[in-house]
């Protein structure tokens, strides 16, 4: 159940990140710099009616991992970017074209592997403050890192440096989010507003929406969503694995498969990141400089 309420929560961010673009093209540039451009963001239509959609997404996500454990709940939103596919040419008019295409099968084929052979062990619900104070510090600079290599270069570059950007802190959101609804059911609301893991979880989302509405303004919905999808799970399966001790089910053989299935699918998302979105980039005058999902 946990597995299918990831992929539900999937689909409701490819849908959000989809409606959001569409509100935010054709209005302009949207930047730190001028506060007024997330007003008027905010003004639009199917902007809203996305924002409404990714709530629900974040809604799904946190079921899904109260009742599943983060390394393998996480992975499962990689499939975000083959939802997008077909949501954005519909709904946005993207190109969809060979490459995005079989980068879809590939991620679908990698994820199924996964879900397969791939079963969760034991691990524990939080870790003591002072290892999440060092991830927590450790991916707010990686964050901040790809940012700043993102403020400079073609609209494609932008989009998915951006976007890496936003995967890190959401994923570190979605890892937070976990102890947060732990404490939940232990303690209720109350205990939930005395933590600092609440705080910190309802922070990075924050900043993590921000910076992946500057993404998808650029109009570049492939590039954005792919990296966003990439970096999300990543930083969910080191925290998992390191600070909650969340590890695959034996036998070895089981884990070997299972992770190899996994880096099938990222390799699917860095494919569609990189596919056509550099070819339109190339054909508005600007030189297309394609950017690793990783």
């Amino acid at each position: 159940m946990a597995e299918i309420l990831a992929l539900v929560a999937a689909f409701f961010f490819a849908l959000a990140a989809t409606l959001q673009q569409k509100g935010a093209l054709g209005m302009g540039e949207v930047s730190l710099g001028s506060p007024s451009s997330f007003a008027t963001l905010a003004k639009q239509k199917w902007w809203l009616i996305g924002t409404v959609a990714l709530l629900c997404g974040y809604v799904f996500q946190a079921v899904a991992l109260g009742n599943g454990r983060l390394a393998v709940i996480q992975p499962l939103l990689v499939t975000t970017i083959v939802f997008a596919l077909p949501l954005g040419y519909f709904i946005t008019s993207q190109t969809v074209g060979s490459r995005e295409i079989l980068g879809a099968a590939v991620v679908v084929f990698g994820l199924a592997i996964f879900t397969v052979v791939g079963q969760a062990a034991e691990g524990n619900d939080n870790a003591p403050t002072n290892e999440w104070a060092v991830a927590v510090i450790a991916f707010s600079v990686i964050a901040a890192l790809l940012f700043y290599m993102g403020g400079r270069g073609p609209k494609v570059r932008k989009a998915a440096l951006y976007g890496a950007s936003a995967g890190v802190l959401f994923g570190l959101s979605a890892s937070l989010c976990k102890p947060t609804v732990e404490m939940l059911d232990a303690n209720g609301v109350g205990g939930v507003l005395e933590s600092w893991e609440f705080y910190a979880f309802a922070a990075s989302g924050i900043i993590a929406f921000v910076v992946q509405q500057l993404s998808l303004a650029t109009g570049k919905l492939a590039a954005s969503v792919a990296t966003v999808s990439v970096c999300n799970p990543l930083v969910g399966i080191v925290i998992g694995t390191l600070l909650l001790d969340e590890r695959l089910a034996d036998p070895a053989w089981h884990k070997v498969v299972a992770y190899a299935g996994l880096a099938v699918a990222l390799l699917g998302a860095a494919v569609i990141s990189m596919s056509t979105e550099g070819a339109k980039e190339a054909t508005e005058g600007g030189p297309a400089v394609p950017v690793p999902a990783t």
